[in-house]
C-alpha cells in the first residue's frame, strides 16, 4: 500500500486496488462516500470531443464484462463501503444506463435505503455523431443511506437557500467539466467540481470525512478540501495518483484556492445578491423606503449586467463596507427612473440622468451568518452581484 499526499493531513490518497484497500479503512469512520465506478463503456464506441470524432475507450478498467461479472464487481465494492459509513452517513454513485440499474439492485440487496436518484442534466453535452439516438445529455446519481431505519444527514436548509428559498429538486442543470479544472492535466471521466460542491454541501459538515474508492484525478478530494472537509481516496492508476497530487498542491496556493472555489460555486440556478453601497446621506431613506438605486449605464459605480443578474433575489445594503443589511427583493427586475424622480423622494441622485431602481421589503430583513469582503473607501463595492451561498451559514 502506497500513501500519497502525506504532507496534507486533510488529503489521503491510496494507490492500489480498492477491493483490497477498502478493507484497511476503519469501520464507521466515513461520513459520506462519492463513487464514480466504471460504466463499462470502453468497447470501441465513438463520441465527439472538441468537434472531432474520438474513441470512447478509457482504459482496461472500463471494458465491459459479462452481466454476472459487472454485478459481482458492484456488489463487492458496495458491500465493503457500507461498513465504512457512520450510522448517519450516505453514499452517492454516478452512472448511466450501462451500470446504474445494476448498482441500484446491489444497494437494495445490501440493505441500503435509496433516498433519491438525481438527474444531472449537462448544459453543454457533445453531439451524438451517429444520429441514431437522442443526444446523451444526462447522468444519474443515486443517493442512498446506510440503512433503512437510521436517519441520515441532509442539510436541507442549505439546499433550499441555494435554490432561492425553494426546495431543491432532483434535476440538476450543471455544465460538464471545464477547462479551468484541467490546469494540471485531465482524467477521461473527470467530474466537475460544481457537481461535487452541491453533493458535499448537501450531505456533510465542515470537518467531516469523505471517501472516494475510484478517485481518478481526485475531484472529490479537491472539492472536499476547498470546503473544509477531509478526504480519503483510492486510485489504482499511478498517472492519476500523480495528477491528483498536482491538483492538491495547486490549491495550497491561497489565490488559486479562492479562484477555484469561486468558479466551483457558480451555478446558473442559484439565487444571487445585489451588493449596493448606500451613501451616508441616503442610507436611512433607503432602509425606510425599500428603494436602492444604481447609475444606469457603464460609468463608474453603475450596475453592470453580468452572469447572475437574472437570478437576483436579494439586496445587501451597506455604507462604505459597514452596517450591512440583507433583504429579499420585492419583485424580480428593476425600473429605470430619472434623477429628478429620485431627488423628489429625497435621494442624492446627482451623477447621472438615469438610474436602475430595485425595490425590497424593508420590513423583512434576512438574517445571514457571514459577510463577503467589501472593499472600502474609494473602491467600495457598488452594484456587485454575488451568489447567496456567500452569505448563508454553510457548515
Amino acid at each position: 500500500m502506497i500513501t500519497s499526499q502525506s504532507s496534507f493531513p486533510d488529503f489521503t490518497l491510496y494507490h492500489g486496488d480498492c477491493m483490497e484497500l477498502l478493507k484497511t479503512i476503519p469501520d464507521n469512520s466515513v461520513n459520506a462516500i462519492f463513487a464514480d465506478p466504471p460504466y463499462f463503456l470502453s468497447n470501441g464506441g465513438i463520441s465527439c470531443q472538441s468537434g472531432k470524432q474520438v474513441c470512447v475507450d478509457k482504459g482496461d478498467w472500463d471494458k465491459g464484462g459479462t452481466p454476472e461479472h459487472i454485478y459481482n464487481f458492484n456488489k463487492q465494492w458496495l458491500s465493503l463501503c457500507r461498513s465504512k459509513l457512520t450510522d448517519d452517513g450516505t453514499i452517492w454513485i454516478s452512472g448511466t444506463h450501462h451500470n446504474i440499474h445494476v448498482v441500484m439492485r446491489c444497494l437494495q440487496e445490501l440493505g441500503y435505503k435509496i433516498l433519491n436518484t438525481i438527474t444531472w442534466q449537462k448544459t453543454d453535452p457533445p453531439p451524438n455523431l451517429s444520429c441514431r439516438y437522442f443526444n446523451f445529455s444526462t447522468e444519474l446519481i443515486i443517493w442512498a443511506r446506510k440503512s433503512e431505519k437510521r436517519p441520515h444527514k441532509f442539510n436541507y436548509e442549505v439546499m433550499k437557500q441555494l435554490n432561492g428559498d425553494k426546495q431543491m429538486t432532483d434535476v440538476w442543470r450543471i455544465p460538464a467539466v471545464g477547462r479551468w479544472e484541467k490546469n494540471c492535466g485531465k482524467h477521461p471521466t473527470q467530474k466537475t467540481l460544481r457537481l461535487l460542491y452541491r453533493i458535499i454541501l448537501a450531505s456533510t459538515d465542515k470537518g467531516d470525512t469523505i471517501l472516494d474508492p475510484f478517485a481518478g484525478s481526485s475531484t472529490t478530494g479537491i472539492a472536499a478540501n476547498l470546503l473544509g472537509r477531509k478526504f480519503i481516496g483510492i486510485e489504482q492508476d499511478a498517472q492519476f495518483v500523480a495528477l491528483s497530487q498536482r491538483r492538491r498542491e495547486e490549491i495550497d496556493d491561497p489565490e488559486t484556492a479562492a479562484r477555484l472555489l469561486k468558479k466551483m460555486r457558480e451555478n446558473s440556478q442559484e439565487q444571487t445578491v445585489l451588493i449596493n453601497h448606500a451613501r451616508t446621506s441616503d442610507v436611512q431613506l433607503v432602509l425606510r423606503t425599500g428603494i436602492c438605486y444604481m447609475r444606469a449605464g457603464d460609468s463608474k459605480g453603475s450596475l453592470l449586467v453580468k452572469q447572475g443578474f437574472e437570478n437576483m433575489a436579494f439586496v445587501l445594503i451597506h455604507t462604505n463596507g459597514d452596517n450591512a443589511h440583507l433583504f429579499k427583493v420585492a419583485k424580480k427586475g428593476f425600473q429605470i427612473w430619472t434623477a429628478e424622480q429620485l431627488q423628489q423622494m429625497g435621494f442624492s441622485a446627482e451623477h447621472a440622468p438615469y438610474y436602475a431602481v430595485v425595490r425590497f421589503d424593508p420590513n423583512k430583513e434576512v438574517p445571514f451568518d457571514k459577510l463577503p469582503k467589501l472593499k472600502k473607501g474609494r473602491q467600495t463595492n457598488v452594484a456587485d452581484i454575488q451568489p447567496i451561498s456567500e452569505f448563508i451559514g454553510i457548515k
